[in-house]
């Protein structure tokens, strides 16, 4: 949610803080800050509002060159968005960002009002700050003061610290929110997500909990305790920064959409190498003895779970069921033999579908993981990974991530049907053409068709509400739809099952409402059209996402369409996905919205 960044090297370090944290905007934030390191003297400059507004108070200040410097964008939680409240916060020792939630920050006030301690903020953070400064005037060693600190914290936290006596290094520790280090000859770097980090060097390393980093001029060390050097992996990031870059497109989103074929390529050919496909290297006993299912994700993430789902029942055969991660966590869960806990997240930093899979190796299950930040938290914590490869995300409103999602989970269905049988393997491998071939190809011709959904959406544009249907996997589409146009759009939308309507919900249909209905399952479609039959007769204007030969079929005078391009029905669904994101796109376009950062939404939710 929040970002965080920190540079030590040779050259000045505020322009670095400030590249950086625009890189981070993505995540979404209300106030922004710096501080600056010097060999007597500490500087911290910090502003509610954008990056720009920063910006001016720093250019109204005398500000001299420093060498070392951590720097903040916060999305409020404890306190309002102010000055006051924004990061870093200092100490009598000490300047600190954070990203994460204290939980146990009142106890910790009480106990520092104790020791002579008092607050200027409302925040969690100026506590944290507050008790590692405590440790450091006892100890006068910062990694003991750290890890001394980690003891009492509860919650979750990703700390960037400098000093004041030692103005020439940055200090990081983390607990269930991520934190990046990386280094070139010269400099280190700090960052929450890797794009702020990308301009200078790919030789990153994902910092893990409780060791705490400590990052000099050109060099990086690590340490799990007090003198004791720890062992931690750097990786060569593949991303480049042109990915992590709009190239010309006017929002990220619409960029992430384009690059869906290649993103999709990507994901499905390297594990068609052999049937069934080949989705581990090594060992995959932990898909042989699956007897169900249970998927749990946040989100687009969910959605996505819905229509593997639908894809693992009807391929494979297997029960499925689909929770969302905050009810998953603190349900009383009944154990089952065979069951497999399967986790989607794109950034693998959620903080809910974090502690979901936790219980879950509590109880017993045999974890899968389905992300695309190689080595991220959820990645490193599972019993096995599967990564998508769509590359980096960064508007807010997922696209490509769920694409690819769904197309792995396509993958595992079609994998564990051949294992149990269900499928030959002549039909696996039809399934496995169109999904390589047909697919990127018939999502490209959608992409190319961008104006004709434009012209579509303008007749929404000043919809006060509006409602997604569909039937079986129609519906699970029709979910993502109504949450990708509410996200960014602000128009209240709902989806519901087209069978549904008539229990209820069908007394919100008047003149004018508008309705878009999904009908992409052929099985489906007759009764489909009777939903849509339904709501027209009560005076909705309905827009028609549907395969040609269905639009032939469907006798609907008044309805607007826009009709998919022909190709076979095992990747239709996928096809539509493309579709009702564009859609969404440009309602939120033409309404002269910040499509890529919405309001009060963050990319990755990394607190509760």
């Amino acid at each position: 949610m929040c970002g965080i960044v920190g540079y030590v090297g040779n050259k000045s370090s505020l322009p670095v803080l400030l590249e950086g944290l625009r890189m981070l905007e993505y995540r979404g934030y209300d106030s922004a800050g710096v501080s600056l390191a010097y060999e007597r003297d500490m500087i911290t400059v910090k502003s509610k509002g954008k990056l720009c507004e920063l910006e001016k108070k720093l250019a109204e200040r005398n500000i001299r060159e420093s060498l070392c410097g951590i720097g903040h964008t916060r999305w409020a939680t404890h306190g309002a968005p102010s000055d006051i409240n924004s990061h870093p916060h200092e100490t009598e020792l000490l300047t600190l960002v954070h990203n994460g939630i204290i939980e146990n920050h009142k106890s910790i006030e009480g106990f520092l009002l104790r020791e002579g301690y008092s607050f200027v903020s409302e925040t969690d953070t100026e506590r944290a700050a507050k008790l590692i400064d405590y440790f450091y005037k006892q100890t006068r060693e910062p990694i003991s003061a750290l890890l001394e600190a980690k003891k009492t914290l509860l919650g979750s936290f990703a700390f960037g610290v400098i000093f004041k006596d030692i103005p020439s290094k940055i200090y990081a520790l983390r607990k269930d929110n991520p934190l990046i280090v990386g280094y070139d000859s010269t400099s280190s770097y700090l960052a929450s997500d890797i794009p702020a980090i990308l301009p200078y060097t790919k030789r990153c390393c994902r910092l893990s909990e409780g060791i705490v980093a400590e990052l000099s001029s050109g060099s990086i060390s690590f340490y799990d305790k007090p003198f004791s050097l720890a062992d931690e992996k750097f990786e060569e990031v593949e991303w480049t920064c042109e990915q992590a870059q709009k190239g010309g497109f006017p929002h990220f989103m619409l960029k992430e959409i384009s690059e869906e074929p290649s993103a999709l390529r990507s994901t499905v050919e390297r594990r068609l190498d052999s049937l069934p496909p080949s989705l581990f290297e090594g060992d995959d006993s932990i898909l042989k003895c699956v007897e169900r299912i249970s998927i749990v994700a946040c989100g687009t993430a969910m959605h996505a779970g819905l229509v593997g789902q639908n894809m693992i029942e009807k391929y494979a055969r297997i029960p499925v069921s689909v929770e969302i991660a905050s009810e998953f966590r603190y349900r009383d869960s009944i154990i089952q033999n065979g069951t497999l806990a399967l986790f989607l997240s794109q950034s693998g930093e959620t903080a809910d579908t974090i502690a979901a899979l936790r219980k879950a190796k509590e109880l017993g299950y045999p974890t899968l993981a389905i992300v695309n930040v190689f080595g991220s938290t959820l990645a490193r914590e599972a019993d096995r990974v599967l990564y998508t490869n769509a590359g980096p995300e960064i508007s807010v409103a997922s696209t490509k991530a769920y694409s690819v999602q769904c197309a792995m989970l396509a993958l595992l269905a079609l994998n564990l049907a051949l294992l149990r049988g269900e499928m030959s393997e002549d039909k696996v491998k039809k399934i496995c053409r169109s999904l390589l071939c047909e697919l990127p190809s018939a999502v490209e011709s959608v992409i190319a068709r961008g104006e004709e959904i434009r012209t579509l959406s303008q007749s929404i544009t000043d919809a006060e509400h509006l409602f997604f249907i569909g039937r079986g996997i129609d519906y699970s589409l029709a979910l993502e739809a109504s949450l990708k146009l509410k996200e960014i759009s602000y128009i209240h939308s709902e989806a519901y099952p087209s069978g549904e309507l008539k229990h209820g919900t069908i007394s919100l249909i008047s003149d004018g409402t508008p309705v878009i209905s999904i009908i992409t399952d052929r099985a489906l479609a007759e009764k489909s059209l009777f939903g849509v039959h339904e709501v027209i007769s009560r005076g909705a204007r309905v827009i028609l996402f549907c395969s040609e030969d269905i639009a032939r079929e469907a006798s609907l005078p008044h309805c607007e369409r826009f009709i998919l391009p022909k190709c076979p029905s095992s990747v239709l669904p996928f096809v539509l996905a493309t579709a009702v994101q564009l859609f969404a796109y440009y309602t939120s376009a033409e309404k002269g919205l910040d499509v890529d950062k919405p309001r009060n939404l963050a990319k990755s939710v990394t607190v509760e």
